[in-house]
């Protein structure tokens, strides 16, 4: 069964745009400012929202997205707040794509089959956990084999070579490709043969291929334009929205001009 990430990404290549995927951490500045700033992004035209679950060891991010994770559970973030959020955005008409980035103890600690059901309940599209490597996902997919569950979306890396058409076998919604080696954040800091190792993805996927880590601009992407589906920025955004007070304004005038330049690169 489609769902709201397979639609807009076909939508997308009918229209031969590039997709916009935006992250930031869930309860920032609390759970009030983090609705008003989903709400902010939709109308901006963000094609797909990341939401990142704060968690205590955060592996795969930088300082910029520890600190805000850190923030968060100061503020008392829990898994539970954030899909009561959920709840309340989709029952208030927010139909974008929505993405829950986490780490696997989350869902482990809050029970699979549990998860699983709060997810279809609440309107969580996808989920990336990038803690969870594709020889580790028996317990998650058979959990997510219910109707209207969310789509695992697998990540690769410059150094998943062999793995890839393994990766990409049942993959779905898109393939998320790190940019480069390290943690999130590390501004067009990307691997020296990106192209090469994107235009590899891209022929053994059936889905889009986007690009993620270290962008800022739309003028960051240019070379790999041919190449790739779209982009996800985070940290830059999570400095954006910090730099502003979490004004909503903010990242409604980001969005805005990332995905016009985007697509006219």
């Amino acid at each position: 069964m489609e769902n709201r990430i397979e639609r807009r990404m076909q939508t997308l290549k009918e229209r031969k745009k590039k997709a916009f995927i935006t992250y930031m951490t869930a309860g920032l500045p609390d759970m009030a400012g983090c609705k008003a700033l989903i709400k902010a992004q939709e109308k901006a035209g963000v094609d797909v929202l990341e939401i990142g679950i704060p968690f205590s060891d955060p592996v795969a991010d930088g300082p910029v997205i520890q600190n805000a994770s850190y923030k968060s559970i100061q503020l008392g973030t829990k898994l539970e707040k954030v899909f009561a959020l959920m709840r309340e955005i989709r029952a208030e008409g927010v139909g974008m794509p929505i993405i829950f980035m986490m780490y696997y103890n989350t869902a482990l600690h809050f029970g699979l089959d549990r998860f699983v059901e709060e997810c279809i309940a609440s309107g969580v599209d996808g989920l990336v956990i990038p803690d969870l490597p594709l020889e580790e996902q028996d317990d998650l997919k058979c959990a997510l084999g219910r109707k209207g569950a969310p789509i695992l979306v697998e990540l690769v890396s410059p150094v998943s070579a062999e793995r890839i058409p393994k990766i990409l076998d049942n993959a779905r919604g898109f393939v998320y490709c790190i940019s480069g080696l390290g943690v999130t954040g590390l501004s067009g800091n990307f691997h020296r043969e990106i192209v090469r190792y994107l235009s590899e993805v891209k022929r053994m996927s059936k889905i889009p291929v986007i690009m993620g880590f270290g962008i800022e601009q739309a003028e960051d992407v240019a070379p790999m334009k041919e190449v790739i589906d779209g982009v996800v920025v985070g940290t830059h955004f999570i400095k954006i929205l910090e730099a502003n007070d979490y004004q909503p304004q903010a990242a409604t005038e980001y969005c805005r001009t990332f995905k016009k330049e985007l697509n006219e690169l």
